[in-house]
């Protein structure tokens, strides 16, 4: 029987921290990981609880992204269903931004250097300071102001960044590739409820899909700039590929066959990482990257290389 579990960094996961901080919460995930799915009244019922507070436990659980919710038709209009994202959830306090410097190779890529795109409208680029060239117009993708941008979005297509392959040019053997950025869906104006079907591709190679819940714009990034308006993209989801000899993993789920023999990684001296929209997305959602000064988290888009143990 397949587990899922969630690694959590103790620096860098204070919002799903605080979705577990409640013990009512936490006798909610109890009961969906015991009893499997259920409705809110159905959970209220269970744990004697005011469906009020049920619901709003769910809607914290929600936004820390620790369990599903799917609408359905009910008797009398409609029912929210709720289930167990995870069997497991790790804590670990060591940071991972501070990691012995023989263990990982980290390179942190503005999100403006890409070195390709080809994006479609909507589409834009803004630095801290304002818009880059013309809101929807996919040329503007290519002035050299790009390398100043904090945010960008498109609806379909693709930017890829070049990274060095560090490793090969210190001779090292590598266990794991790891690609971290702030993402979300796009959409004119904002909408919570917008999915879109992120890929990631590494040196050609497609790893594997996020499903990117919405479009947030309920409340001011912490580092959006306030000459942003409120109504457009605040911010995102931190989300984490790993591509290890195990397969691929998305913050520590494996969501598909991918291994780190496939990238081919000895044979390049540049590590390619296209971030998109796939023309076979279920889910064409568009995309929002965010990089320093925009959003909740004030990162580029960052690469790690972690060492083989000898």
């Amino acid at each position: 029987m397949n587990r899922n579990f969630l690694t959590l960094h103790a620096a860098d996961s204070h919002a799903t921290l605080k979705g577990i901080s409640s013990p009512t919460r936490l006798d909610i995930l109890r009961l969906l990981h015991g009893k499997g799915p259920m409705n809110v009244n159905e959970i209220s019922a269970e744990l004697s609880l005011p469906q009020s507070t049920v619901a709003m436990s769910v809607q914290a659980l929600e936004e820390a992204e620790l369990i599903d919710t799917k609408t359905v038709k009910a008797k009398k209009g409609h029912q929210k269903i709720c289930s167990a994202r995870y069997d497991e959830i790790v804590i670990r306090f060591d940071d991972p931004g501070e990691l012995p410097r023989d263990e990982t190779i980290e390179v942190s890529m503005p999100i403006g250097l890409y070195t390709s795109c080809d994006v479609r409208a909507p589409c834009g680029l803004c630095s801290n300071d304002g818009v880059i060239g013309l809101l929807d117009v996919p040329n503007f993708f290519l002035d050299p102001n790009r390398m100043q941008a904090g945010l960008l979005w498109f609806g379909r297509g693709y930017v890829e960044y070049k990274f060095p392959n560090n490793a090969r040019v210190l001779n090292e053997e590598i266990s794991a590739v790891e690609f971290s950025m702030e993402l979300s869906s796009e959409v004119p104006g904002t909408n919570a409820d917008w999915p879109s079907d992120i890929t990631l591709w590494v040196n050609n190679v497609l790893v594997g899909t996020w499903t990117s819940p919405g479009d947030y714009g309920d409340k001011r990034g912490v580092y959006t700039p306030r000459w942003w308006k409120l109504e457009g993209s605040q911010y995102g989801k931190l989300k984490t590929w790993t591509i290890s000899e195990r397969g691929t993993f998305i913050d520590g789920i494996r969501i598909s066959d991918v291994k780190l023999a496939d990238l081919d990684l000895d044979n390049h001296h540049s590590i390619r990482m296209r971030i998109g929209i796939s023309d076979e997305a279920k889910h064409p959602g568009g995309i929002n990257i965010f990089g320093r000064g925009f959003g909740n988290y004030d990162q580029d888009i960052v690469m790690r290389l972690y060492r083989s143990e000898k």
